[in-house]
């Protein structure tokens, strides 16, 4: 049995459409290269609207490389190339008549440390909205989208105070609110946790939980129990002899870890290996 006959045989082609979800992306034969380097092979993937999936594997396994791809990060690396289709709204985004600014406005991002502009609270959440020719009442959409971060009882009488002078955590989820602020349909989360304390990890967690109900969210992460709490569907990715990345295995979240299809899966989660 060839690799991609054993792929079609452990991965269910659109697992999400059991529940009557159709995907809101799609990733068909996605292949991301560093230069010569071939960083992940022939990903097939797709992601339910109002669901959170999570990326799971050992490092170097590509779950950010093609987190990126999603909105076109990677574009920012002059080394990068993308072949295949990402498909979101039936469009795929590497068209070469598709805006890549107009595609991080609808899929937006948050990032593995809190990244605040060096700004008031305010104008970190204004500054997406201008710049995309808002044209609605701004402080309308500062004081939703703080609310949407679970953040504005905290700094509704500090909006004018730069931001720098929040917490982790708030820095963190201040940089959620401004990725709604553009009103995007996905939010990806490349290890938003990472480097917060167990509180701050829990707020985001709870926060990620409400959030769902507007956004499809992907969230990749190391961490096996986080994956288990929060998300619906969940991707294991491996890497070959090679290094290349390559998604072993997907489905929804609680089959994946009590009924993993991979030994590779199961020694994963079990912390046999990564």
């Amino acid at each position: 049995m060839t690799r991609q006959e054993q792929l079609i045989d452990t991965i269910p082609e659109n697992p999400q459409a059991k529940s009557g979800d159709q995907a809101v992306i799609t990733a068909e034969n996605l292949n991301v290269y560093y230069g010569n380097f071939h960083a992940v092979r022939d990903v097939n993937l797709h992601i339910a609207p109002r669901k959170i999936t999570a990326f799971i594997g050992p490092s170097g396994c590509g779950k950010s490389t093609v987190l990126r791809c999603f909105n076109r990060m990677n574009d920012l690396i002059p080394i990068a190339r993308v072949k295949g289709e990402v498909r979101f709204e039936g469009r795929n985004i590497y068209d070469p008549n598709v805006d890549p600014v107009e595609v991080r406005r609808r899929i937006g991002m948050v990032f593995q440390k809190p990244n605040p502009f060096p700004k008031s609270i305010y104008d970190n959440i204004a500054w997406g909205a201008r710049i995309n020719g808002y044209r609605g009442n701004m402080d309308e959409l500062v004081e939703e989208s703080l609310r949407g971060a679970a953040l504005w009882k905290e700094v509704k009488d500090k909006l004018k105070q730069n931001a720098y002078g929040l917490s982790g955590g708030q820095q963190q989820r201040l940089c959620i609110a401004r990725a709604i602020a553009t009103k995007p349909e996905i939010i990806l989360m490349d290890e938003p946790c990472s480097a917060l304390d167990p509180i701050a990890t829990l707020a985001i967690e709870d926060l990620m939980k409400e959030m769902v109900e507007k956004y499809a969210i992907i969230i990749v992460t190391h961490n096996m129990q986080q994956a288990a709490r929060v998300s619906d569907f969940t991707a294991f990715y491996n890497v070959d002899e090679g290094r290349t990345g390559e998604l072993a295995e997907f489905g929804p979240t609680k089959q994946l870890f009590t009924k993993p299809r991979q030994k590779a899966t199961e020694d994963y989660i079990t912390g046999r290996f990564g």
